[in-house]
């Protein structure tokens, strides 16, 4: 496909053409010369306004250079052979000095900036062995100075632009972190919750099936129990997808309690009842790994009894979970089960713990951070 032509690249929008209105000086002050020496200065200006294009479309590569040097050395014959005011088109070359990013060049360019704007005062005062006039110092050094100082002042805003392109780069890629980290997040909760309750309800309804010839008074009734958690589920998705809050440890143990209650395993709790002490984020990381806790005695233990103790400790916050079924294999503990909690434990600096006696016994250490108040987390 044919390529259209374009006078400036389009992302510098208009700023190259307002550029070109001093382009109107030579054009009008070489009116006042006459023969070659007009002809060969229109050539130059020709030729100028050509490097100035092309260096708008060489930026970072090895041309730019090239023409940069050429439209330096066009200002040096215009300030020598000229007229001195041609010194101003130095501002030209000044500006794009500024684009290089390598110290080592940039300081060449400038270097070539102030011989190609001194040296041409340097000569017109050896010329007609005069200085210059106050008025004439007047008129000349603050361009000078700002011609000299712009290429710092040019490269210190593209500097800024790149660093803000690269943390535009940046939290794009913090961006697609955290959707991967929430993609994984809710997956784990959709695991801890919804996964296990549907888990439970598969196993009761397989009971129900096999009760429903032999006692249909219980089958009726593990029904019930069905039609209760599956509410219970159906409000867990609720909560899940709309993000609405966090469960607390108190509202964890009662789920706790109704799924093993379901399972017709009895539960005993030991321990605080305040956790005012403890975040809501760390409330809602431990409610979750005591509601996987609980899930998996019921799914893999087959246990009678489990229990539950909380601990609030001054510097941290112990739980254990007990239960007096068959304990656990080194192969595959809980499997995905057990790897959640480690990793929602994580969060809170908190550690897992997992050993057989008489039953299995998992314990969890929580750090509590005390800040400046007296408020934990």
């Amino acid at each position: 496909m044919k390529k259209s032509f374009s006078i400036f690249p389009s992302q510098f929008g208009f700023f190259p053409y307002i550029f070109l209105v001093y382009i109107g000086y030579p054009v009008f002050s070489l009116l006042k010369e006459t023969g070659a020496k007009q002809m060969i200065g229109y050539g130059m200006v020709l030729l100028f306004l050509v490097t100035y294009r092309q260096l708008y479309f060489s930026m970072g590569k090895r041309k730019f250079t090239y023409w940069l040097a050429v439209q330096l050395t066009i200002v040096f014959i215009f300030s020598m052979l000229y007229h001195l005011n041609y010194m101003f088109l130095g501002f030209f070359p000044a500006n794009f000095i500024g684009w290089y990013n390598d110290q080592k060049v940039f300081k060449r360019g400038f270097l070539s900036l102030t011989f190609v704007q001194i040296f041409p005062f340097i000569f017109y005062i050896w010329k007609t062995k005069t200085f210059f006039t106050p008025s004439e110092l007047l008129y000349y050094v603050p361009f000078l100075i700002i011609m000299l100082i712009s290429p710092f002042g040019i490269r210190s805003l593209n500097r800024r632009m790149e660093l803000e392109k690269e943390l535009d780069q940046a939290n794009k890629q913090i961006e697609e972190l955290v959707k991967r980290e929430e993609r994984v997040r809710i997956a784990r909760d959709l695991h801890d919750t919804l996964g296990h309750t549907l888990s439970l309800l598969t196993l009761k309804s397989q009971l129900v099936q096999r009760l429903t010839a032999i006692d249909p008074e219980r089958a009726r009734l593990e029904a019930k129990e069905m039609e209760v958690t599956s509410r219970a589920a159906l409000k867990q998705v609720r909560e899940l997808v709309t993000d609405m809050r966090a469960a607390t440890i108190a509202e964890e143990l009662l789920q706790v309690q109704q799924i093993l209650r379901a399972a017709r395993i009895t539960y005993q709790y030991d321990g605080d009842i305040d956790f005012s002490r403890i975040s809501p984020f760390a409330q809602n990381i431990v409610g979750m790994c005591l509601r996987e806790a609980a899930t998996n005695v019921v799914k893999h233990s087959r246990a009678a009894h489990c229990s539950i103790s909380i601990k609030l400790l001054s510097d941290k916050m112990n739980i254990v979970v007990r239960d007096d079924g068959m304990g656990v294999t080194k192969a595959k503990p809980f499997g995905n089960g057990l790897r959640g909690m480690e990793e929602r434990l994580a969060l809170v600096d908190g550690g897992l713990g997992l050993k057989n006696q008489n039953g299995a016994v998992l314990e969890m250490n929580v750090p509590i951070i005390k800040k400046a108040g007296g408020a934990a987390v």
